[in-house]
């Protein structure tokens, strides 16, 4: 490779909390800022920044991936109790992935990375499995009372044009709490379209998978909506290349996935593929720093993030003084896919191929030369005994990288 990559446009960067946020700086300093003429538009979203923003930098952060197309995310802390007087906070603000899927209005796609020594708790499982999460609506946009006496509820409804609808709990015998919901059929449609097309270009079976026996109206819209949408547009796509479309009830599907080989997209709404991106990222590769997690709007808008947490534990040792051993692979890919989608959408292969050869850096680091960090050690087989921390880690990517940049 000859002098760095230089990029037309920029991706939208956003900054995130603990030791995440050292590890960004880090992959940005050894394995990005030496190969390219990085091109971002920075937003911090730091607890503390969004707190003295009163949020506002997150508003601003999910409008500029409007404006640019592309944009790559840090892990983030979700503030609550504790952690409002650790950080001296104003309120418990609200997820910035909440907040920003909100108004991107996109569905997430969350796939393990496959790593050759790491094999699947579930011995079935052959082939990748790619949860879909829907991430507009549902309780992350929902509204609660807590109540402290017998009484009633009802919700209503009011039409811009003055229609009115109205539905009633049953009587409350006593204290308790109350939540309601909702989503939108367009946002559900772009759900639905997202689903069907990553399935095509993946060569996926395709699962949807919901509980509209007990939830007859909400759950029963999304049933009804995909089924609509994939017969009038997808089932002869899907016939051409022999894939296949099936809904289940949710526990149902959870039965079948843990029984089934794998190679297929499991398509969910946003709770439910919250908790089972978790599940099939840790039963598959066992730990969310090996899950890469995209999001993709009907508009065109793009989002890569690492899929795990803050890494709280690792921070507090951190500050210490003391060498952790973090995996920063899943912070690796987000920048990775990032940057290819930028480089994609702006014809730029080099930046296209450096993403490629840096991913292939990373599994060769970790399959061929038997470099990892410790979470990785314990589920190899056979399990390798030595550890590096995190550091010595990005290094020796920085290492295969630049042997297959050479070659």
């Amino acid at each position: 490779m000859k002098g760095k990559i230089t990029m037309d446009k920029p991706v939208v960067e956003m900054d995130g909390d603990e030791m995440t946020r050292i590890i960004w700086k880090w992959v940005k300093e050894k394995l990005l800022y030496p190969y390219i003429d990085l091109k971002t538009e920075y937003y911090d979203l730091h607890v503390l920044n969004r707190d003295r923003t009163n949020d506002q930098v997150t508003y601003q952060a999910a409008e500029a991936v409007k404006k640019w197309g592309v944009g790559v995310k840090c892990a983030t802390i979700t503030p609550n109790r504790e952690r409002i007087k650790e950080y001296n906070l104003k309120k418990e603000w609200p997820s910035p992935n909440g907040t920003i899927r909100k108004i991107l209005d996109g569905t997430v796609f969350r796939a393990p990375i496959l790593v050759k020594s790491i094999n699947p708790a579930i011995r079935f499982w052959k082939k990748p499995i790619v949860v879909a999460r829907h991430a507009f609506g549902d309780i992350y946009d929902g509204v609660g009372i807590r109540f402290d006496e017998p009484g009633k509820a009802e919700i209503i409804y009011r039409s811009k044009s003055g229609k009115e609808k109205k539905v009633e709990f049953s009587e409350f015998s006593g204290p308790g709490v109350l939540q309601g919901m909702y989503n939108i059929d367009r946002s559900i449609e772009g759900f639905a379209r997202a689903s069907f097309r990553y399935a095509l270009e993946n060569n996926l079976d395709l699962w949807f998978a919901t509980k509209d026996t007990i939830s007859k109206i909400y759950d029963a819209r999304f049933k009804e909506i995909f089924n609509e949408i994939y017969e009038r547009e997808y089932r002869e796509k899907f016939s051409d290349k022999k894939l296949n479309y099936n809904y289940y009830l949710i526990d149902d599907a959870v039965a079948r996935v843990v029984r089934s080989e794998g190679g297929f997209v499991w398509s969910c709404k946003n709770y439910d593929g919250d908790v089972f991106s978790d599940f099939v990222s840790t039963a598959y590769v066992g730990t969310l720093a090996l899950m890469t997690s995209e999001l993709m709007s009907p508009e065109g808008y793009y989002l890569s993030e690492a899929a795990h947490g803050t890494v709280q534990k690792h921070y507090y040792r951190y500050i210490k003084g003391e060498k952790v051993s973090t995996n920063p692979t899943a912070i690796i890919y987000a920048w990775t896919r990032g940057l290819k989608k930028r480089g994609e959408l702006d014809n730029n292969n080099d930046l296209v191929n450096f993403s490629i050869f840096l991913e292939k850096a990373v599994l060769k680091t970790i399959e061929d030369d038997k470099i990892m960090t410790q979470d990785m050690t314990r589920l190899t087989e056979p399990p390798v005994e030595n550890h590096v921390d995190t550091e010595k880690f990005i290094d020796a990517i920085k290492n295969n990288l630049d042997l297959i940049l050479k070659a």
